[in-house]
């Protein structure tokens, strides 16, 4: 897929290729070409300027990332319209059509992947391979969507006839409009897994991405558009959430709706979306994620995953791993080892190629680290890290320390998801006292274990509450899920279906099972 044989996951992280770099700077040029200029949004191919054009800033120095349209409510209702008059003949096309627009869409998405992770690392501030693991796995989710309805012959099942002649079959089919609304953190990846499983399914889809995020979801709604998805099947929604976000949600044309984001959005989203009737919610909302190390476990590999996952793109995953306990015997080890690696870590401008950790988010963010830092302080010990960088190169920009610290486990850093570079660390004296506090959480998204004892493996395999567990990986404790590879999705508070994106029941939630029978007397 890339150069060379090269090709980018977020396993391949520490992966050095002189001609990947050369491309990526290339693509900073390309991706800087289009910066401080006004965009609108679109329903049914039509540019609108909603209420008028908000500042999107980058992270890492305040620069002008561009001016996006807030859309209003008249807008979201107009879009909605105009989707639910294609969803007939959008759900009829063929699916073999319909599987062949979106592999069109994930090849310029390959195409393009240099310009469109810089563009990413300069709107959230991923460093150059996360950024371009973000695409790369945009691309393949559209992928393997497309080859789920290919596999699955589009969903059609040849049923038993009984008595009379005729045609007994089963379909799945489309539900009509769907919405997506996208976070910021994976800014492509988490659109375009849901939006192209509603594509290939026969839906027509409604977009709303992040504010933080939203050119990236610009350029995902171009390259649909110019891989051939018709205007009015796909419509592009920028603006605040109390607005857009709310009339989508509350729209009664919708039916069905994936949401990435906040626990705390997310419940409120899945409690308040179907009023009249049952519809489908496919809610991600994050996690508390543990990892647990052995005495048994190589400590090397262990750090390895436990500062990756903890701190790669400044811990602002939901599969990022907040908190490790650690086997007593090991502690001591284990946590010097994971305080050598944090603090070799380089941190500055995420389209620097040897940078990385770049900026958090935003203000709230930094002041999110900060609380956290203060508990630190004021009830435990902070092992390494916990201030705001602010000097020199950093001054214009979001930037902290990774941070690792020790803190009473009744302590809400233990409990809250805090999206930044903060992981919290403890000792353990049965590995059954382990699991039963890495289970102790509202959420159950992702958890690594390590060690060499097979028998430890499999009680933890059989007993940790999560939906993306790992064991053993240096690549990443908690985080680097792949479509095909390891599907994503949660338990508990962290996901409402239980289906996993990438995976083998994921796009079969964008439709719902028809029964047919045509007697032929």
């Amino acid at each position: 897929m890339a150069e060379q044989g090269f090709r980018i996951t977020y396993a391949t992280m520490s992966a050095d290729n002189e001609e990947l770099h050369r491309l990526y700077d290339q693509g900073i040029e390309t991706a800087r070409s289009w910066l401080g200029k006004e965009h609108p949004l679109y329903v049914n191919g039509e540019a609108r300027e909603g209420s008028g054009y908000r500042d999107t800033l980058s992270p890492i120095d305040g620069t002008l990332i561009g001016r996006f349209a807030q859309g209003t409510r008249e807008d979201v209702r107009d879009a909605i319209a105009a989707a639910k008059a294609a969803a007939a003949s959008w759900g009829n096309r063929p699916w073999q059509e319909r599987v062949a627009i979106v592999r069109r869409a994930a090849d310029l998405i390959t195409e393009r992947r240099y310009e469109l992770a810089a563009l990413m690392a300069m709107e959230v501030g991923k460093n150059r391979l996360e950024a371009l693991g973000d695409v790369e796995e945009s691309a393949d989710l559209l992928r393997w969507n497309a080859n789920e309805m290919e596999k699955h012959d589009g969903f059609r099942t040849e049923m038993q006839p009984l008595g009379s002649p005729g045609e007994y079959y089963d379909v799945l089919r489309p539900y009509g409009v769907w919405a997506v609304i996208s976070p910021f953190n994976f800014p492509m990846a988490l659109a375009a897994g849901p939006s192209s499983a509603a594509l290939v399914a026969g839906n027509t889809v409604v977009f709303k991405p992040a504010h933080l995020g939203v050119f990236t979801g610009l350029k995902l709604y171009e390259i649909y558009m110019e891989a051939g998805v018709p205007k009015d099947v796909f419509h592009f929604l920028s603006g605040p959430g109390s607005v857009v976000g709310d009339e989508i949600v509350n729209h009664p044309d919708v039916g069905g709706i994936t949401f990435t984001g906040s626990y705390e959005v997310g419940m409120s989203i899945y409690r308040s979306f179907a009023k009249d009737y049952p519809k489908p919610v496919i809610c991600e909302m994050g996690g508390k994620n543990p990892t647990i190390v052995s005495d048994k476990a190589d400590l090397d590999k262990a750090t390895d995953g436990v500062m990756r996952s903890a701190f790669g793109f400044g811990g602002q995953k939901c599969s990022a791993c907040s908190r490790v306990y650690i086997q007593r015997s090991v502690y001591d080890a284990f946590v010097q080892q994971l305080k050598e690696k944090t603090e070799k870590i380089k941190v500055g401008n995420p389209l620097e190629r040897d940078v990385y950790l770049g900026p958090v988010i935003d203000e709230n963010a930094v002041a999110t680290f900060e609380e956290a830092a203060a508990e630190a302080r004021k009830n435990g010990t902070i092992i390494t890290g916990g201030e705001r960088l602010t000097e020199g190169e950093f001054a214009k920009g979001t930037y902290v320390q990774p941070t690792i610290a020790e803190v009473p486990e009744d302590s809400w850093v233990w409990k809250k998801e805090l999206f930044v570079p903060f992981v919290v660390v403890a000792p353990y004296d049965t590995l059954e006292e382990a699991i039963a506090k890495a289970n102790d959480t509202q959420y159950g998204l992702t958890a690594g274990f390590y060690s060499e004892d097979r028998a430890e493996i499999d009680l933890w395999l059989n007993s940790i509450e999560a939906g993306v567990i790992y064991v053993n990986r240096r690549a990443g404790a908690t985080t680097g899920a792949w479509p095909g590879v390891q599907p994503f999705g949660g338990w508990k508070g962290s996901g409402t279906t239980g289906k996993a994106g990438g995976g083998p029941y994921y796009v079969q939630q964008y439709m719902r099972e028809q029964s047919r029978t045509v007697i032929e007397e």
